[in-house]
């Protein structure tokens, strides 16, 4: 279940829960892992953006967004916490902002689709 800290910039939800937001086509979602760990594997459908890019490339998560809301997803949830203070921080406070808890290994781990 969506939970919202108030000390955060952004939501938590569950891999289930992002699954209904890009199912229902409310949301786009960033993969901010590196590049190796992206090859492996990962969700379908997702743009790499490295956490430590996410803030010289706040115009193209814009771009990717438009309108919809940004979830933001890593291995575990740690870093993807952070590309969400990074987005934020580089001005994208229009947008909904969502941390995916537990991960790519979560998104794994319910059998959702990875790859391309």
């Amino acid at each position: 279940m969506a939970t919202k800290d108030p000390r955060e910039p952004f939501t938590r939800i569950t891999v289930q829960e992002a699954k209904e937001k890009l199912d229902k086509g409310e949301a786009v979602m960033v993969d901010v892992r590196n590049p190796d760990e992206y090859v492996e594997v990962h969700a379908k459908g997702v743009r790499l953006i490295p956490v430590n890019t996410v803030i010289g490339e706040a115009k193209q998560i814009r771009d990717l967004a438009g309108e919809k809301e940004v979830l933001f997803i890593c291995k575990s949830g740690q870093r993807s916490a952070l590309a969400a203070e990074f987005a934020l921080a580089a001005g994208i406070d229009n947008l909904a902002l969502y941390n995916v808890e537990g991960g790519t290994q979560a998104w794994v781990a319910a059998g959702y689709p990875t790859g391309d």
